[in-house]
């Protein structure tokens, strides 16, 4: 799109002349490239917004002198709402109408009632089973197992030697809305994609939502069970385990070899160390810088402390 044709239908008031400008979509102000157009609505990404290489970037009045040289500023008291609505200005189509027909690798078997989309690779001896819907653009790697009844939405992309049970959705939209002054909830649409890596499993009814713009990650040897919720643009990483009912919120990072029992919880925007393990219905609120650690509880404690903490709290009641 065309810069002036953003600015026009966002209603906003500007001077600059960017009619010349040319726009590709969003991204972070870390990850924007200078045919992306970002925002600021949390100053902790101060940083991020003085580096940027956005082309244009949704910002209050008040931080505009901190913008790059070459940076447009496209000033707003509500920079997260116009972002909001810009983000339907470069949603795909749900369903693409034209495109190349599947393309299926050696010994595959696409049993009956599965839909493939236009643009679709599916790599050697993979099977994909019955009621299974595999949306327009997504590759699928060599060996991997598809069971009945799962999703696998637009751009995605699914490595060699995985496993997908039943019933479980992959790039489902993340839940992201901005809100008007009135309250009113204005959808964020949801434009990246998942990429699962090789070797791994995800059981059933799971749901792994696509990123808002970029990628939501899961790395190689991942193991994720049944009824799991990963956020959008979550990194999970290699050799993680995620038990039954856990929930990682968005923009989460795990390091390798994260372990989460059964109905444990993470808060969105944190960074967890490799090798932690959290507790059955443990709950994360803060970033976990230590590696090698197990947590417990809510508020989360050291396990060995909350044991200690549980059999004071035992003797008080006796």
């Amino acid at each position: 799109m065309v810069l002036s044709d953003i600015i026009e239908n966002l209603n906003l008031d500007t001077d600059i002349n960017s009619t010349t400008v040319t726009v590709e979509g969003l991204n972070t102000l870390a990850d924007a490239n200078e045919y992306e157009i970002s925002f600021l609505e949390n100053e902790k990404y101060i940083k991020d917004l003085e580096n940027t290489k956005a082309v244009a970037v949704f910002l209050k009045k008040e931080f505009v002198h901190l913008l790059p040289k070459n940076t447009i500023a496209l000033t707003t008291n509500e920079p997260y709402l116009k972002l909001a609505y810009a983000s339907k200005l470069f949603a795909p189509n749900s369903v693409e109408i034209t495109g190349n027909k599947p393309t299926i690798g050696n010994n595959s078997n696409i049993m009956n009632n599965v839909h493939l989309g236009k643009n679709v690779k599916i790599g050697d001896n993979c099977i994909i089973m019955s009621g299974a819907y595999i949306s327009d653009n997504v590759n699928i790697g060599s060996n991997t197992l598809i069971h009945p009844n799962s999703v696998v939405y637009r751009d995605c992309k699914i490595g060699d030697n995985c496993i997908i049970h039943s019933g479980t959705v992959i790039g489902s939209d993340g839940f992201g809305f901005a809100h008007t002054k009135e309250g009113k909830h204005v959808k964020i649409y949801q434009n990246g994609n998942v990429i699962i890596e090789n070797d791994v499993e995800i059981g059933s009814n799971s749901s792994v939502d696509r990123a808002v713009f970029g990628t939501t990650l899961i790395k190689e040897g991942t193991k994720i069970d049944n009824l799991v919720q990963i956020a959008h643009n979550c990194v999970i990483g290699e050799y993680s385990i995620l038990t039954a009912q856990v929930g990682v919120a968005g923009s989460t990072t795990l390091g390798r070899n994260v372990v989460m029992g059964g109905q444990s919880a993470i808060a969105g925007h944190l960074d967890i160390a490799p090798f932690t393990t959290i507790a059955g219905r443990g709950g994360v609120s803060k970033s976990i810088s230590q590696s090698g650690k197990t947590w417990a509880g809510f508020p989360l404690l050291e396990h060995r402390t909350w044991l200690k903490l549980q059999g004071k709290i035992a003797k008080l009641l006796k």
